[in-house]
């Protein structure tokens, strides 16, 4: 059974952070649906609904990858880091892709992992490589200019 459902959903999108958005929002308004028994909620809620399964169970990934980045963009600013900088959403700007690393990329990092090690900066949470087998060493952010010790 799993993989019939694997099989399914291969060449499909999946879940990205505007479906878990709009899966919330859609939580949100049938629960104040229950108290405050709006037709027009309830239509709301179930055409964000099904987009959400539009977009999950969509075969044209640019799109849909398109459709998360400009969500990002415009929320960049609520999130915690700004959009830019740390964790493993975009690096850049002029590069557009979706949030899920490629088999390259995953291959490139795993690479470097046998020689750097990875530490991300107390104040900023950019992302800082260092080389392994050096002991504890003073870090400095490129990014920030925050120094820590780590054990490398």
């Amino acid at each position: 059974m799993r993989n019939r459902f694997q099989d399914f959903m291969s060449d499909r999108y999946g879940n990205d952070q505007l479906n878990q958005f709009l899966s919330t929002v859609t939580l949100v308004l049938i629960i104040v649906n229950l108290f405050v028994k709006n037709q027009i909620l309830w239509y709301i809620a179930i055409v964000l609904l099904v987009w959400t399964y539009f977009r999950m169970l969509s075969r044209n990934v640019g799109k849909r990858s398109a459709e998360n980045d400009r969500f990002l963009d415009i929320t960049s600013r609520f999130r915690r880091n700004g959009g830019s900088g740390g964790g493993y959403g975009r690096q850049s700007r002029q590069r557009s892709y979706s949030s899920r690393p490629t088999a390259e990329e995953r291959r490139a990092r795993r690479e470097q992992q046998k020689y750097y090690r990875f530490f991300s900066c107390p104040h900023c949470s950019q992302k800082v490589r260092v080389p392994k087998g050096k002991g504890r060493i003073e870090i400095t952010c490129p990014k920030c200019r925050t120094t820590f010790i780590k054990k490398t």
